[in-house]
């Protein structure tokens, strides 16, 4: 299992990026399989430091699994206790027409992974995310 922390800012992005990039084997993932995690990763952690910290700089555990077919990744918080998996769909038209940016990463995050699990354990958000490969 691989591990990467970091502090909850947008300035670190680029360094999550690089740990999945650096960690995940190329030879077992397809581009698009690399995309979706890629994507639906940097989504979690772009909302964490968004909302998770809303009055102290915070920090974000990323773990990092590959198994038989399948990638799992670990996101964890210390943040406001928050469930991405409970979160309600969102209307995308609504979103659309109201010429909107935002609302549609937890929702994409979903749909690009093929199990997504929350709990929250010892004071912190869990969010387990599964993708086939």
């Amino acid at each position: 299992m691989k591990t990467l922390a970091i502090t909850a800012d947008l300035s670190r992005i680029d360094d999550v990026r690089r740990f999945l990039r650096d960690h995940l084997a190329p030879a077992a993932l397809s581009e698009q399989d690399f995309f979706k995690i890629e994507l639906a990763v940097v989504e979690i952690c772009v909302n964490i430091i968004r909302y998770a910290y809303p009055k102290k700089r915070g920090s974000i555990s990323l773990s990092l699994k590959e198994g038989r077919r399948r990638v799992i990744v670990e996101i964890r918080d210390s943040g406001v206790p928050f469930d991405p998996c409970s979160a309600p769909k969102p209307d995308i038209k609504k979103i659309i027409a109201a010429g909107r940016k935002g609302g549609l990463g937890i929702y994409l995050t979903l749909q690009l992974m093929d199990v997504c699990s929350y709990r929250r354990e010892d004071g912190q958000n869990v969010l387990t995310m599964t993708k086939k490969i």
